[in-house]
Formats: structure tokens, C-alpha cells, sequence
């Protein structure tokens, strides 16, 4: 390998590494103020915010996770591969959090219900 091609690699290399570090850096920031916005509504200590805070938590931690791996994939296969395993991943979560939030919601409905009779 040439001192030129040895040098555009680590170039490569570097840039990636950046961009990993700016996107875990921007995942961190977003949590960071989704946990501050949280703790300010009225209903900060419920069982609903934390698990929203959590369902935000695993989805961001996800997110960051799959960021990591794509920036390592070696070829467009991976990539999509990576993708595909990504978004079903994600849509089973999606499905699980929103069975429980419909419960929650459903027994708050329920429970307004019975005391306006």
C-alpha cells in the first residue's frame, strides 16, 4: 500500500470515527433534554412518564446502536442488511410500546368513566 492510499484510509478512517462521535454526541443532547422537558409536566412522577421516558431511552439507545454498526458496515449489502434488521427491530418495539400505552390509556378512559357516573 502506498503512503497516499495508507494516508486517505486513516483520513477515512478518522472522518468516520467523527461522525459516529457527532451522532452519539446529538443522541445525547436530544435525551439529555427529553429527560429535562419530562421532569417539567405536571405528571413528571407517573408510571406513564417513566414508561414514555424508558420507551425514549430504548429507541434513542437503538438508534445509537445501529448508527454504530452502519458506520462500520464494509459494503451497500451490509448496509442493508443492518437496515432491514434495524427497522424490524424497531417496528416489534414500536408494536410492544404501543400495546402498553393503549392499556394505560385504556384503563385511565375506563376510570374517568366510572367516576363521571
Amino acid at each position: 500500500m502506498t503512503d497516499k492510499k495508507r494516508l486517505e484510509s486513516l483520513t477515512g478512517i478518522e472522518n468516520d470515527v467523527q461522525i459516529e462521535e457527532r451522532a452519539k454526541h446529538a443522541m445525547e443532547t436530544y435525551f439529555s433534554w427529553l429527560q429535562n422537558a419530562m421532569s417539567a409536566v405536571p405528571w413528571s412522577n407517573t408510571n406513564l412518564n417513566r414508561i414514555l421516558l424508558g420507551n425514549a431511552t430504548q429507541n434513542i439507545t437503538a438508534t445509537l446502536a445501529f448508527v454504530q454498526k452502519l458506520s462500520q458496515a464494509k459494503n451497500f449489502e451490509e448496509v442493508v442488511k443492518l437496515q432491514t434488521e434495524f427497522m424490524g427491530t424497531q417496528m416489534n418495539s414500536f408494536n410492544e410500546q404501543s400495546k402498553v400505552l393503549s392499556e394505560i390509556y385504556t384503563k385511565a378512559a375506563e376510570d374517568a368513566m366510572k367516576r363521571s357516573n
